[in-house]
């Protein structure tokens, strides 16, 4: 499995509000492809896709991984496996749903001197594995028996694809100009990629700034920034060299921008994609507030640029906080 994939999809900070979930209804998370419906109790998290029961520390966790990690899950999810990670193989049966074929085990670990019973459904669907992760301590057995988490991962639902509405409401600015880019992929809370007509989530173009030709766009905020204007220029220039899948890369412009009536500071460069064939145009913008800086990259390939670029500034001047 693509390990950047993985990632993108794992790192959740979300800052949406708890809601109930109906019981024996299946819900979506906001943001989320997968839903089931939740025993009475739980809600919907705060900080990861899935439902929560704070009280009783129980959880179900919702995980989309791309259509062909079913295969490699189907063969690495054993009881060696879950060994090494600290959890006690107990049983493995098939679970056939309405999405597709699927398998669950179940197991248990300690914390802290109390058993975790944990459950590990792994659907298959035409567009995405799930994989679902219930924890139950065993203090809540009562609450959530064995029972209520079967019929529960019973109901798991496949919706196939996010309201574009509904993604962009998981961040913590509001983009007011799309400039003919579609929505590639989302961090809740955090950051949003912007890619071409036919980039989804787990291509390439969903998971890091310079991973595809396309012209794309990535659009994160995160807290901190230099404190003095004058470390501005170095602080950009540092976080400009995190950005992933380019190489060859040459700065040509660095220098202060205002933005929306903030401070600001841009840079201009030359790269080359993974494989050295395409030459690059990138630009970053970052936006100092707040106690936070807004992170804008833009990339597209050289002879492309006249016509990216104009799309970019309208992303960036269309973008304003909540």
């Amino acid at each position: 499995m693509n390990g950047m994939i993985a990632s993108f999809l794992i790192l959740v900070a979300l800052a949406f509000g708890v809601a109930p979930a109906a019981a024996g209804e299946a819900a979506y998370p906001p943001g989320s492809r997968i839903g089931l419906a939740p025993p009475s109790g739980m809600v919907t998290s705060k900080s990861f896709f899935g439902y929560e029961d704070p009280n009783n520390n129980a959880a179900i966790i919702l995980l989309a991984l791309p259509a062909q990690a079913y295969a490699e899950l189907d063969k690495s999810v054993t009881a060696d496996a879950l060994q090494r990670q600290g959890v006690t193989f107990e049983t493995r049966e098939a679970l056939p749903l309405p999405t597709g074929k699927a398998f669950l085990v179940l197991g248990h670990h300690e914390v802290d001197k109390i058993k975790i019973r944990k459950w590990i459904l792994v659907a298959a669907s035409s567009t995405l594995t799930a994989l679902v992760t219930v924890q139950i301590p065993e203090p809540a057995k009562s609450v959530y028996p064995d029972a209520a988490i079967r019929a529960a991962l019973e109901t798991l639902v496949v919706r196939p694809t996010v309201p574009v509405d509904e993604q962009l409401s998981l961040l913590p600015f509001q983009l007011g100009e799309l400039a003919g880019f579609h929505v590639a992929g989302i961090v809740p809370g955090r950051a949003v990629m912007l890619g071409a007509a036919g980039d989804v989530p787990g291509s390439p173009a969903a998971t890091s700034p310079g991973a595809t030709m396309e012209p794309h766009m990535f659009i994160a905020i995160s807290p901190g920034g230099p404190a003095q204007p004058s470390d501005r220029d170095t602080f950009a220039r540092d976080v400009f060299a995190t950005v992933p899948n380019l190489r060859d890369t040459r700065i040509t412009a660095s220098e202060p921008l205002r933005m929306g009536g903030q401070q600001g500071h841009q840079i201009l460069a030359n790269a080359r994609d993974p494989s050295g064939a395409d030459t690059l145009t990138i630009v970053q913008w970052l936006r100092f507030g707040g106690g936070a800086y807004l992170q804008m990259i833009g990339v597209a390939r050289t002879e492309s640029w006249k016509d990216a670029y104009p799309r970019f500034r309208s992303v960036r001047d269309g973008i304003e906080a909540r």
